[in-house]
């Protein structure tokens, strides 16, 4: 073989090795719970749907709200050289070291929907305004019940901070009305099954409840299962997230509301957000921001889809 021959198969072999090496470094890891939770699976579709509109590759991965696979994800991402973390994370206390890790190791992490308990560590958290989504719920759910009756709350996972303060944003205006008692209030830690379960006995131990406030959709539809097996279709169930699954319910005269949080266009904010701070190192933005929710009841139901609500 010609040297002239050798020279051009080797600068052949470059160019077609160099944007591969340069596409790889443009690798966006998604790390959410899982896809089983409709809400979940909303991040994961439009942040990766996002960042291959931006020229990404995706590494979608799921931690089932397990600290520690959550823990070997963000090793994962680190290996393989990610240019940016999206996370939904699993705990706001067990979150905080692997987000270091990965800052570090040079890769920034944006959060969505749950805040961790350090700041300066994340370039972004941004969540919904779960306080003021709570608040929104609460009120409905007071119309509802006409300001009185026996109701029953459902929590969200004891580890997530977003159990916490919906459930407060829930009694800051619940608790204004004396008629309405709380009769029982449990975990069902955001699971459709256990809520199902929870629901059952305390339905045998407060056969006259009038209502259930649930701190997410999916808890609200394992309530409202339980409920409709026992044959108790009047009691006011009213959830929190905008799931379809809950809309198609709304609509056919079941749960009777819910709370949009914008989950797609969270996960597609966050990947811009990345986007950005990867070429200028910077978001233009701050590290916390809020992003307000939504009433949604049977006049604007039918606008749903996906969690996003159209005009």
């Amino acid at each position: 073989m010609n040297i002239k021959r050798r020279l051009f198969l080797a600068a052949f072999a470059l160019s077609t090795a160099l944007p591969a090496f340069a596409h790889a470094e443009g690798l966006i890891a998604i790390i959410t719970p899982s896809h089983d939770n409709p809400f979940f699976k909303a991040e994961a579709v439009g942040a990766e749907a996002r960042a291959k509109e931006l020229g990404y590759d995706t590494l979608i991965l799921v931690h089932d709200d397990d600290p520690n696979k959550q823990s070997e994800m963000f090793d994962t991402a680190i290996a393989r050289g990610a240019s940016a973390i999206i996370l939904d994370n699993a705990g706001a206390d067990a979150s905080v070291a692997p987000v270091q890790r990965a800052k570090d190791a040079g890769i920034p992490s944006f959060l969505i929907d749950r805040e961790i308990k350090e700041s300066g560590i994340a370039v972004s958290q941004i969540v919904s305004n779960n306080y003021q989504g709570a608040q929104l719920g609460a009120e409905e759910f007071v119309r509802l019940m006409g300001e009185e009756g026996p109701y029953v709350e459902l929590l969200g996972r004891e580890a997530d901070t977003n159990a916490g303060i919906r459930s407060s944003g829930y009694h800051d205006i619940i608790d204004q009305y004396p008629d309405l008692e709380m009769v029982a209030q449990q975990s069902a830690n955001w699971s459709q099954t256990e809520a199902y379960e929870k629901m059952e006995t305390i339905l045998q131990a407060n056969p006259d409840i009038k209502g259930v406030i649930s701190g997410n959709d999916t808890m609200a539809m394992g309530a409202w299962a339980a409920l409709e097996a026992a044959g108790r279709t009047d009691v006011i169930v009213v959830g929190f997230d905008g799931s379809n699954d809950v809309r198609d319910s709304i609509m056919k005269g079941g749960i009777k509301a819910t709370v949009l949080q914008p989950a797609y266009r969270q996960a597609q904010l966050a990947v811009e957000q990345a986007d950005q701070y990867i070429k200028t190192g910077s978001t233009g933005q701050p590290e916390k921001q809020l992003m307000d929710c939504v009433l949604i009841n049977g006049e604007n139901a039918d606008k749903l889809e996906t969690f996003a609500l159209s005009n």
